[in-house]
């Protein structure tokens, strides 16, 4: 028995249930022995908020089996099972030639959560979100039963599941294995350019002309500058290396691929953390002056351009005991007023968010609860005891909100299910398929309760507040 309440990786709001880890052929009896409160699927907990718990329910993992992973070479797809995980799908195919073609800022999600939270990455402005790249889905009803959906319309293919389930965020059922596309690469390196520029209006103007010249883009700003200096930021644009730029000790061993996380951050910090407005102005200042001016064709792994956080374990950690609040929104092109009024926003409230980011999206995809749409997306990491946190937060949703844009249900922690209902406009299309292959209400996520998703009753008999209650499944 475990008495450590499950949490987001924003590490508050912690509820209490039962957890499961569950194999396979264990999965049928894990969903349909839920009691009352239902269940929700989980992966390795890196959503930052209650989207992957459901208090005084039963919360189920799926066990990782990296056995199931297959690639086939003339089509460029690879097909394996859901609790896998990007870390464990990038050391198998990575050396076979082959990259993921989205990935978040960290590889340690599961695919199955890839798909139910239907990431984007630094390409989106090129090639989409991960659901864009998958071509079938296995997915174990609330019954235990098991259908196969994929994208395209066609006899016997229920694609309006498949899409109600990329960034369904695990309320239509458990995902079991998914089959799709990989990128072919020729090396593990990436090529880098960088690029530091001093105020948001040249930052966002550089962004959109490199739109159609490099596949991977993100830019770092600084938000607690002010004035003149507003936005200043770093501009890193990616490309997989050729064989033709490495160097001669690279070359040797092209497709070399072996990343680790170099040190676990401490679980005892003080209760308010480090990061702080004089801390975070400091590492900003710091960061921005050592980024070069401009530098090109810099050889750098997947892990320092892709993944950098994950080099240090448990980094979250660094906010203290009370955890942090990430919030992340996507205004739509020609609201460039409303992403500045924003960063203007949280500047003048000195927010101190040590991970601010900025990334351009292309069109989404059909998915109603898909949150990637063409324009600006802005996500930052804030300490979630800053007095000063729900008023802006309350300003930034209005401002959000007007200028026709969203929020991100991954890293949700705040919203109002109106906020959901203005933001998604086919929420009420996504609920029908829903409602229709989950019709008892057995799929339920603390998330889904506090932002009213399910239409199903919500439910409430045997509430039980005891810990979590850790045990296995056969597999």
């Amino acid at each position: 028995m475990s008495r450590t309440p499950l949490v987001g990786w924003g590490n508050n709001g912690g509820a209490v249930g039962e957890l499961i880890l569950a194999g396979e052929r264990g999965l049928p009896a894990a969903i349909t022995g839920a009691n009352e409160r239902g269940v929700i699927m989980r992966g390795l907990g890196r959503s930052y908020g209650d989207s992957a718990q459901n208090s005084g329910g039963r919360t189920v993992r799926l066990q990782s089996d990296p056995a199931s992973i297959t690639i086939d070479t003339h089509a460029h797809t690879v097909t394996c099972g859901a609790g896998v995980s990007v870390d464990e799908l990038l050391n198998v195919i990575v050396p076979r030639g082959y990259f993921v073609p989205v990935t978040a800022g960290t590889r340690f999600v599961t695919i199955g959560g890839a798909i139910a939270s239907d990431i984007h990455g630094k390409n989106h402005h090129r090639d989409g979100s991960f659901g864009n790249h998958v071509t079938n889905i296995e997915l174990m009803l609330a019954d235990g039963s098991v259908v196969n959906v994929g994208p395209h319309v066609g006899p016997g293919n229920d694609h309006e599941l498949f899409w109600a389930t990329v960034g369904g965020m695990g309320l239509t059922g458990a995902l079991v294995a998914a089959t799709f596309n990989v990128i072919p690469i020729e090396s593990s390196s990436m090529s880098v350019e960088t690029r530091r520029i001093g105020d948001v209006d040249e930052l966002m103007s550089r962004m959109a002309a490199s739109d159609d010249d490099v596949r991977y883009s993100v830019a770092w700003i600084d938000l607690l500058a002010k004035g003149s200096k507003l936005g200043r930021g770093v501009l890193t644009n990616g490309e997989h290396a050729r064989l033709d730029q490495l160097s001669s000790k690279h070359s040797s061993r092209p497709l070399a691929y072996a990343e680790r996380v170099a040190a676990t951050f401490p679980p005892i910090v003080p209760a308010p953390g480090v990061i702080n407005r004089l801390s975070v102005a400091a590492f900003n200042e710091l960061w921005f002056r050592k980024a070069p001016v401009e530098r090109h064709d810099e050889l750098q792994t997947i892990a320092t351009y892709f993944h950098p956080l994950d080099m240090v374990g448990r980094w979250n950690r660094v906010y203290g005991r009370h955890g942090l609040l990430q919030y992340q929104f996507v205004v739509p092109y020609g609201a460039d007023d409303a992403l500045r009024r924003v960063m203007e926003q949280i500047s003048r409230a000195s927010l101190p968010s040590f991970l601010t980011v900025l990334k351009r999206f292309g069109p989404g995809n059909p998915a109603p609860l898909s949150f990637p749409t063409a324009g600006w997306t802005l996500a930052i990491d804030v300490p979630a005891a800053h007095p000063q946190l729900p008023s802006v937060l309350v300003e930034l949703d209005d401002l959000v909100l007007e200028a026709g844009g969203r929020h991100y249900l991954a890293k949700d922690f705040h919203t109002s299910p109106d906020a959901i209902r203005r933001g998604y406009p086919r929420l009420a299309e996504w609920q029908a398929v829903q409602r229709r292959v989950d019709p008892r209400g057995r799929w339920i996520s603390d998330q889904s309760r506090r932002l009213q998703l399910t239409t199903t009753p919500a439910r409430t008999v045997g509430v039980r507040h005891q810990p979590f209650v850790e045990h296995t499944e056969n597999s």
